[in-house]
């Protein structure tokens, strides 16, 4: 079985390649999960995010979509709810079922693509249907088709993000992570090294962090539309079943991944998002709730994400002259 067979989850993307964006659903196989999130940055797009406080009255999540389109984006959730509709599966009320599905989204409306390409309900709803546990695409698909990192100096100098798969194990615990990775910092190996992100003209990396913090910062930066159409988001699923409160937690321990692998991450010009899920209910072969201490889960919660976020580039091929991790290293 692959992990995400093993955590009860299936991954599924619709993608509109001339339009360069799409959409990615990561949903139960047969059953619902726990879901919370914690929110970086000031730039974020979300719908049904309050389902995932701990002190909402949900305790169910049916599905996770991540999309392009920017707020546009949003209204595709629709074509999720309505798979789920058909099928009975929702948080039960009178007469039938409310599907809960948190949805967040990156601005991919430009420079690739067109500007009126957004991912639709219908979209969304074949994304859901398509979903797997296995053979799960990365790199240019999905929610990941129209992501650029590395925009500290604009697109011209930016590179090719896409979608990522990370898994990590140990102590019991079962951790995979799924990763959009559209992000104004650069991308990191686990060394530290930069591996995308802004070039300089000869084509060697500038270092956006190194480049904020001294005096030879573009004059324009401030006023670059780039810098405002930024966002990676994450799911990290652990085989521990948890509290709300305890994978709210989770999520805030685990964006420590995202500032060890994308620098900067967390901007003003950032709306990054990560959701963290669990189980509703012990998993076979795993380590329970009592067994494993929160701060064993969230390490190995930490490497899946960090490697989630390394194959988002990796994978990424270029396109339309901007280049991948690839064509860098041909």
């Amino acid at each position: 079985m692959t992990p995400w067979e093993q955590l009860g989850l299936a991954i599924g993307h619709a993608t509109d390649h001339e339009g360069a964006t799409g959409c990615s659903v990561i949903r139960g196989i047969d059953t619902p999960f726990r879901c919370s999130a914690a929110l970086l940055g000031r730039a974020s797009g979300t719908r049904e995010l309050a389902t995932c406080d701990p002190d909402h009255l949900v305790d169910r999540t049916d599905a996770i979509l991540l999309t392009g389109g920017s707020a546009y984006g949003l209204d595709a959730a629709a074509g999720v709810m309505r798979w789920m509709e058909e099928r009975g599966r929702g948080f039960p009320v009178g007469g039938g079922v409310v599907p809960i599905v948190p949805t967040a989204v990156i601005f991919d409306l430009a420079p690739l693509g067109r500007f009126d390409a957004r991912p639709t309900a219908a979209m969304a709803y074949a994304a859901c249907d398509a979903a797997s546990a296995t053979s799960i695409a990365e790199g240019c698909v999905g929610a990941g088709t129209g992501a650029l990192v590395g925009k500290a100096v604009g697109p011209a100098a930016a590179m090719k993000g896409g979608v990522g798969l990370g898994v990590a194990e140990g102590g019991g615990v079962l951790a995979a992570a799924f990763a959009v990775v559209n992000a104004f910092g650069d991308v990191r190996d686990e060394q530290g090294r930069i591996i995308a992100g802004a070039r300089d003209s000869h084509g060697g990396f500038l270092d956006a962090v190194r480049l904020l913090r001294g005096q030879d910062a573009p004059a324009e930066f401030a006023l670059m539309a780039s810098v405002r159409r930024n966002t990676t988001l994450v799911f990290v699923a652990v085989s521990t079943p948890l509290s709300k409160a305890q994978l709210s937690q989770l999520a805030r321990a685990s964006t420590a991944a995202m500032h060890h692998r994308i620098t900067p991450c967390g901007t003003s010009f950032d709306g990054d998002v990560l959701f963290a899920a669990s189980p509703l209910d012990a998993l076979p072969g795993f380590a329970g709730a009592d067994d494993v201490p929160l701060a064993r889960i969230e390490a190995v919660a930490g490497a899946a994400v960090e490697r989630a976020i390394e194959r988002g580039v990796v994978t990424a091929h270029g396109r339309d002259g901007i280049p991948g991790v690839a064509d860098l290293r041909a």
